[in-house]
């Protein structure tokens, strides 16, 4: 049917139809919604990462490879309790806990970690392992070059994932008189006695002062000694 309309207008109707046609196929039906990802990025420049001189960074929330810390003075901070090997849903860890003893403490618990391995070949970096460490022992660095020729070399032992000693300590096994001379608070929480103070009067953490919180670090370093935070002990 003829409308009288001029060539020039009538191709532009044609064009503007076609448009939202397409527009409405890529939007609205799925089959639309899948070719509209691979059109988006035709229409990019592409990015070219110089891999591995320039690598790219990851997100700080990044699952990489573990590490075991430990606190400021040289003690470790894992305590054996294997929770993160029953966290574990590729059972790619394995603890062996051992007792310490007097004159070799290696954490400030009851018990240390003497084996500790995982298993990268079957490790789904999934992170439920660092979740279920009740003393933030077990961490997870942004490395991910964890590549390796055999099977055996991606298996890392204890002395592969333990941090480096801090600068001023110096490596486990200690004494636990050193351990108890150096007074520090380990597992600190509200009602926590201050390193210096020894005996005295405890208050049970309901009762404890809302001041002592911010003393107590999650990092791992030692409260401050100031008995006037704590109020009367």
């Amino acid at each position: 049917m003829d409308l009288g309309l001029p060539p020039a207008i009538v191709t532009l109707l044609t064009f503007a139809v076609i448009g939202v046609l397409l527009w409405l196929f890529l939007t609205r039906t799925v089959l639309g919604r899948g070719f509209s990802v691979p059109l988006r990025y035709m229409l990019r420049k592409p990015e070219t990462a110089q891999y591995p001189e320039e690598p790219r960074p990851v997100t700080p929330r990044f699952h990489g490879r573990h590490q075991l810390n430990r606190y400021p003075d040289g003690l470790e901070r894992c305590i054996g309790c294997e929770l993160c090997a029953w966290a574990c849903p590729a059972d790619a860890i394995y603890v062996q806990g051992a007792d310490n003893t007097l004159e070799r403490r290696y954490s400030p618990g009851e018990r240390f970690a003497e084996d500790y391995q995982i298993n990268y070949n079957r490790c789904i970096l999934c992170g439920l392992c660092i979740e279920a460490c009740p003393t933030r022992a077990l961490t997870m660095t942004h490395d991910y070059e964890i590549a390796a020729d055999s099977r055996q070399a991606l298996i890392w032992t204890k002395d592969q994932l333990l941090t480096p000693v801090p600068e001023g300590a110096y490596d486990t096994p200690h004494t636990d008189r050193e351990v108890r001379d150096r007074g520090l608070n380990y597992y600190g929480g509200l009602a926590v006695t201050p390193p210096t103070l020894h005996g005295g009067r405890f208050r049970p953490a309901a009762a404890a002062p809302s001041a002592r919180a911010g003393q107590v670090v999650p990092t791992g370093a030692p409260p401050s000694t100031d008995l006037a935070a704590g109020g009367d002990h």
